[in-house]
């Protein structure tokens, strides 16, 4: 072969990687359509999940994904999450069971304790109740099981001894989950003594540059320190890890009191950038366990047209989360609200009318909220118990504005079956 016929050696190397790829196997687009279970009808706007990241289906119902995966899941608010493996190019049917998460609160110690958890089971078979807001952290940085990641960031140290640890934490979910009951990993955020003794670095501090303390006797973190968001997240995909079907961020907020010093300066825009980051930062890192994301927010946020000064901004809140949490209970109501005198005196009231603001400011669904209702004696007015008609007007009022179901909360997590709905 003369030279001027000879090939050169990048069109050798062309020619080679052309044979590899006409010997290797395509790489199959994957293509399906998720449903309702119960109407047959394509859900639109569904998420689905898989190792190339995370589409939207379209107004059809419908996606198609340009690589080859092992495994596909989707979720929908209203609906249980589900997951499949893929097998061939056939067009993939993935189907979403409604539901709608009927919870009671368990905290640390609730869900350690074999009396208080079992009570809170054996309401499953006589009541509404079908699904448990359990804390993964709570209110003072307890963890119910071994937290790697509270141990790694030297928070857990200091509160293992007091900590009711449960041995096999990843057991016992999945023995609720044996009992059909949805479940729900509560993390406290920025409220978190064991961090703050561990890292005064990240912490919030007062006006002489002191760690401040709440009215509990309790610090809280900085939010706008990205080393908390990070090690809060780090919790957050444990939670996911161990099986939880949703994470909800409870105090993902600035705290309710002037004159604190930040890492920032304590601007509306500023706060409100703080909290809706963290919260996008949350729906990334958890996007591949097709989780739900939900927050908890204060009872007047579905009211203030501001941020509340605590950067919790209604109309920010729904591009981040799957789920809003308004604490609707009347008890919190210590300003009322305009024609509603005394709050604990028409419970159903608050709750309807502070969820028709929260869907009309930020014209989401629904759907798209979960509320907290009262199910503990008013501390606020007149120190009623709030009974079976109490509770009933509550849960009635979420009912009626096509929320995700409803949670009440006990800090004492002691419910009586009589004060509940039936199924």
């Amino acid at each position: 072969m003369s030279g001027s016929n000879r090939p050169t050696l990048h069109a050798l190397l062309a020619i080679f990687a052309a044979v590899a790829l006409l010997a290797s196997p395509a790489a199959l687009a994957v293509s399906g359509v998720v449903i309702d279970q119960a109407t047959q009808q394509p859900i639109a706007g569904a998420i689905v999940t898989t190792s190339a990241g995370v589409i939207l289906t379209d107004e059809h119902g419908q996606f198609a994904i340009d690589q080859a995966v092992t495994d596909i899941a989707a979720r929908a608010p209203g609906y249980l999450r589900t997951s499949m493996k893929v097998s061939g190019d056939e067009p993939i049917t993935l189907t979403l069971a409604p539901f709608r998460p009927t919870a009671v609160y368990l905290s640390v110690y609730g869900i350690a304790s074999s009396s208080l958890r079992g009570q809170a089971i054996g309401l499953a078979k006589n009541t509404a109740i079908n699904a448990l807001v359990i804390d993964a952290k709570g209110d003072r940085g307890l963890t119910p099981y071994r937290s790697a990641a509270r141990e790694a960031i030297g928070a857990a140290a200091k509160v293992s001894a007091r900590a009711p640890y449960i041995q096999d934490f990843p057991g016992l979910i999945a023995q609720l989950h044996a009992l059909h009951l949805y479940l729900i990993a509560r993390i406290v955020v920025f409220k978190d003594e064991p961090l703050a003794e561990a890292h005064p670095e990240w912490s919030v501090h007062n006006a002489q540059g002191k760690p401040w303390r709440d009215r509990e006797g309790l610090q809280w973190m900085d939010p706008f320190s990205r080393e908390v968001w990070q090690h809060n997240l780090d919790v957050a995909e444990e939670a996911a890890r161990m099986g939880f079907d949703e994470i909800q961020f409870d105090y993902v907020r600035f705290p309710d009191q002037a004159g604190l010093r930040f890492a920032l300066p304590n601007t509306r825009d500023n706060r409100t950038a703080a909290i809706t980051g963290f919260l996008q930062a949350a729906r990334a890192r958890l996007a591949p366990y097709n989780v739900f994301v939900a927050a908890d927010i204060f009872g007047y946020v579905c009211w203030n047209t501001n941020d509340t000064a605590i950067g919790q901004q209604i109309e920010q809140l729904g591009a981040a989360l799957d789920y809003i949490s308004p604490m609707l209970y009347p008890s919190g109501f210590t300003w009322s609200l305009p024609g509603v005198a005394n709050p604990v005196a028409e419970p159903g009231q608050i709750v309807a009318r502070s969820l028709a603001a929260a869907i009309r400011r930020t014209g989401l669904a629904g759907v798209r909220f979960r509320p907290w209702l009262q199910a503990f004696r008013d501390y606020a007015f007149d120190r009623r118990v709030f009974d079976a008609t109490a509770i009933r007007a509550q849960t009635d009022a979420a009912d009626a504005a096509g929320t995700d179901g409803w949670m009440l909360w006990n800090p004492r997590n002691q419910y009586d079956a009589n004060d509940l709905p039936r199924h």
